[in-house]
């Protein structure tokens, strides 16, 4: 017998809301403007929020995230 929450709620998580975001992000990258939001992203870094936007990477990394980004170039 399994066991149905009301909040949606399925074992560990949401799968088909996982499911749904999975879907979502690979539409946008093939179909989604990829190329604005990336020159989007590297202006905030260039710009007045920059050094806010560098704290927050650094926290995340000191938290455990993955720190992917890469200082060349």
């Amino acid at each position: 017998m399994t066991k149905t929450n009301d909040d949606g709620i399925q074992g560990e998580g949401n799968y088909d809301a996982a499911r749904r975001f999975r879907n979502q992000e690979e539409d946008f990258v093939k179909n989604g403007p990829v190329t604005e939001k990336a020159r989007e992203a590297a202006d905030a870094i260039d710009g007045p929020e920059g050094e806010e936007l560098e704290k927050a990477r650094q926290e995340t990394a000191r938290r455990g995230g993955e720190d992917k980004s890469s200082k060349s170039g």
